[in-house]
């Protein structure tokens, strides 16, 4: 454990400052990548060195809704210049969404060593700092990924069974409006993706958004143990997040995992664009 200014985050090595990142950029046992809802902002002006991955190409199986599968892994991390023991720094836009996805599926395939940049794209670009077009090229590497990491991800069997468990915890980190079954998907975007609205019972409602500042950093360690403790998300808890297709809950997975460090908490990345469209599960409203 570390400390910061800012109090003490139980694993704060996988948090790096953009500081840490401006004196970084020509570190090459470091790799810098880029993964932002909005598809299109890599190619807009990125941080100088950084490869760019699609959320919607490069960390998903669109045919399966699904991760990508081992080899296809594989061939995502080799094609960047990624070997088994390179640093991997992650940002994007939307205070690091899809980063922290991404950073949750290099984990779940045993990758050492992943760290989210605290801010992500707009406080890079808030401060000034340098933006290229310029897409690096990197020598492919012959990377291999570890067994799957179960202990991370949620199956929705797993999340059924999870109602009836005393010691469990569940954490819905979509907007009120979603949570209620208002909206189906947050206000910016398609409203798509399940049959029905609602949550799944017993889950608090704590939005993704309440875990950073204004300028998109995470808050201190203390605001958010109070945060999450207040909720009755407590470090003891058996805790499964969701949202509606997996990003914003890995951003909330991190959080609990490596800024609070508590031993057990999974990602259900069906999330509720799954579970508001299987027959026969209980929903409330």
């Amino acid at each position: 454990m570390t400390t910061n200014s800012n109090g003490s985050y139980a694993h704060s090595e996988a948090l790096v400052s953009t500081d840490w990142v401006a004196t970084h950029l020509d570190d090459g046992r470091t790799r810098l990548v880029e993964v932002s809802v909005d598809t299109a902002a890599y190619d807009s002006g990125h941080v100088p060195g950084a490869i760019g991955w699609s959320w919607k190409k490069d960390t998903q199986d669109t045919l399966r809704r699904d991760m990508p599968g081992r080899a296809a892994f594989e061939a995502l991390m080799s094609s960047a210049g990624i070997a088994n023991d390179t640093t991997v720094v992650l940002y994007g836009d939307m205070n690091n969404w899809f980063a922290a996805y991404a950073l949750w599926m290099l984990k779940y395939y045993g990758h050492a060593d992943v760290r989210l940049m605290n801010g992500g794209r707009k406080k890079w670009q808030a401060e000034g700092r340098e933006m290229t077009t310029t897409v690096p090229q990197y020598a492919a590497t012959n990377y291999k990924a570890q067994t799957p990491d179960s202990t991370l991800r949620a199956r929705r069997d797993e999340v059924l069974a999870h109602l009836n468990h005393r010691g469990g915890a569940l954490v819905d980190v979509r907007s009120p409006d979603e949570f209620s079954g208002k909206l189906l998907a947050p206000a910016n975007l398609p409203q798509e993706g399940s049959q029905r609205g609602g949550h799944i019972p017993g889950a608090a409602n704590i939005p993704w958004g309440k875990a950073v500042n204004e300028d998109g950093t995470f808050k201190t360690a203390d605001e958010l143990r109070a945060l999450y403790t207040g909720y009755g998300i407590t470090s003891d808890k058996d805790v499964i997040a969701y949202c509606r297709i997996g990003e914003r809950s890995s951003h909330t997975w991190f959080v609990l995992s490596y800024l609070l460090g508590y031993p057990k908490v999974r990602n259900y990345d069906g999330s509720w664009t799954e579970y508001g469209s299987l027959i026969d599960v209980p929903i409330e409203r």
